[in-house]
């Protein structure tokens, strides 16, 4: 019996030392660039958990979202990973919103010769708040802008209020790809991000979002098991979270239970093997007491 634990022992022992550990699994790059799979001159650029895309054209380039708050020399590395790929011209900056997490950091394209284009709601923003960090945009936008460059057509939409009351949906149509950031977490339950949002206008937001031709969905944060793009399904599944977390917060709000009382018993069950779950459940519920409970 001893010899046979002893042989159990170093069996123990041989498959530890053959087996990483979570402390030994490698860890992702804080900054990557990576072309999107399908496409000649799409690429997605990640600074910790924030990302942004640019597009390379032979007449210059066109990215988004510096996506370099509270990291100083993020906008540079960002233009460092487009030198990389290309020593075309940086064309134009876009602003997905008026975020400091995502646009924070831009000087450096402005250096580069970049155009700065936002949402005129995101402009008229960041000239009342005159963050340092963030520059001012060269040039507004209404409900739609197409720019041209190189054989590649960019179109910029405003849909209305969601996230934020800036937020600009890109879409490359020949490449049938959008770029939306925030208002859609791909396969993660929403997160702090939610108490901005207005949710009856954002549901409407996510009907029109599906009704535009497009098949993949770049979004602001990699959220998705192996950084996956989102479909239609998963703005899908948005809308439908939303919806549920709705109906649930306004029996509580209409029983007089907001704010302690609602948020402590509010759960959604369905979504808890989401991952974020146990994270903005809180977020999720504040909102929707307020807009249930307060009317706003």
């Amino acid at each position: 019996m001893i010899r046979k634990a002893a042989i159990a022992v170093a069996a123990l022992v041989c498959a530890a030392a053959v087996v990483p550990t979570a402390a030994q699994a490698p860890q992702r790059a804080p900054i990557e660039t990576r072309k999107v799979e399908g496409t000649e001159n799409v690429y997605i650029f990640r600074n910790g958990n924030h990302q942004a895309i640019f597009i390379v054209t032979p007449q210059g380039v066109i990215a988004t979202d510096p996506v370099a708050y509270g990291k100083p020399q993020g906008g540079a590395q960002y233009v460092a990973e487009i030198r990389k790929i290309t020593q075309a011209p940086i064309r134009y900056l876009i602003y997905s919103h008026h975020h400091f997490d995502h646009i924070a950091g831009g000087k450096a394209f402005k250096d580069a010769g970049a155009r700065v284009i936002a949402h005129k709601n995101a402009t008229a923003r960041l000239k009342m708040l005159k963050d340092p960090h963030t520059v001012i945009p060269d040039e507004s936008v209404g409900n739609k802008k197409v720019i041209k460059l190189g054989g590649t057509t960019l179109e910029l939409h405003y849909l209305g209020l969601n996230h934020s009351d800036s937020t600009l949906v890109m879409r490359l149509p020949k490449e049938k790809i959008v770029f939306i950031v925030d208002t859609i977490p791909v396969g993660s339950f929403p997160g702090r991000g939610f108490i901005d949002i207005w949710p009856l206008e954002t549901e409407e937001f996510l009907k029109k979002v599906m009704a535009m031709d497009w098949e993949r969905l770049i979004p602001g944060h990699p959220g998705a098991p192996n950084g996956r793009l989102g479909n239609k399904d998963d703005v899908k599944a948005v809308l439908t979270l939303m919806q549920d977390a709705s109906t649930e917060m306004k029996t509580m709000a209409r029983e007089g239970k907001c704010w302690d009382t609602a948020e402590k018993e509010f759960k959604l069950p369905k979504y808890e093997s989401m991952p974020g779950y146990a994270n903005g459940l809180p977020f999720v519920a504040r909102r929707y007491c307020g807009l249930w409970g307060r009317g706003t």
